[in-house]
């Protein structure tokens, strides 16, 4: 069953959670890691099904994150179906009840999805380092119409996923190396079978795409350290994500 319609009564959120539920989050992944946070204390009953989320200014406090920041990362968790809110006197944001997902992913799956994670992060990395080396103008002009594209299919998740590995798959070419472009084809269609079991809200898919653009700065201005940088930051936001979101993840 899905969360209440209406607002449970008040003794449901009387339990607290732990502290370190709402400890601050560090600022280069704010987003993802509030969507960590949270998701990932649902799942664990940290934050009961009913209890009631602390008020948008006491969590943006207590989480040290800008108010859009914990906007987008509640939008994110109700869409995935962890949270719901409520108007009125007695409103605000509620957990809901647990979902099964209706094709719930295999037990090796979740077991591994972390593996997936790191072979993904040694790839990755190296491409990004290597890239900003060897880029060359053209390289960077057809990824940045990749970028383009990927702001206008945002409430697109499919149309995006083939954009974005048509971006990462590029910058592993603009490495001239075809054993990366292999490493990184392989590493991208294992995250695809991950990711293909979590909520893409839109809100997701502009902060990576940021992320994106980031990068591409970085490697347009040849700066292999800013590079490895910026996607250390994008790959980590994505298991954040995947963290809060994923079922048993």
């Amino acid at each position: 069953m899905s969360g209440p319609l209406e607002p449970p009564h008040a003794d449901a959120s009387i339990v607290a959670p732990p502290d370190a539920v709402f400890e601050p989050v560090r600022s280069q992944t704010a987003f993802e890691e509030t969507v960590d946070r949270l998701g990932t204390a649902i799942k664990l009953g940290l934050l009961r099904p009913g209890s009631r989320l602390p008020a948008e200014r006491e969590l943006c406090g207590r989480l040290g994150i800008a108010r859009s920041t914990l906007r987008q990362a509640l939008t994110a968790l109700a869409q995935s179906g962890h949270v719901f809110a409520t108007r009125g006197r007695r409103g605000g944001t509620f957990v809901a009840d647990p979902q099964p997902p209706a094709d719930p992913p295999s037990p090796l799956m979740l077991a591994q999805w972390r593996e997936t994670c790191d072979q993904r992060l040694a790839v990755e990395l190296g491409v990004a380092v290597l890239a900003a080396e060897r880029a060359r103008p053209s390289d960077l002009e057809a990824l940045d119409e990749v970028a383009v594209a990927l702001e206008g299919v945002l409430e697109d998740f499919p149309a995006y996923r083939q954009a974005d590995i048509h971006l990462h798959v590029g910058l592993a070419e603009a490495t001239r190396s075809a054993r990366l472009v292999r490493a990184m084809t392989e590493v991208q269609g294992a995250m695809t079978d991950l990711i293909s079991y979590i909520a893409h809200p839109p809100e997701i898919l502009a902060s990576s795409n940021a992320q994106h653009r980031r990068l591409l700065a970085a490697v347009r201005e040849g700066d292999a350290m800013r590079a490895a940088k910026v996607m250390s930051e994008h790959l980590h936001g994505t298991e954040h994500v995947l963290a809060g979101l994923l079922p048993g993840g």
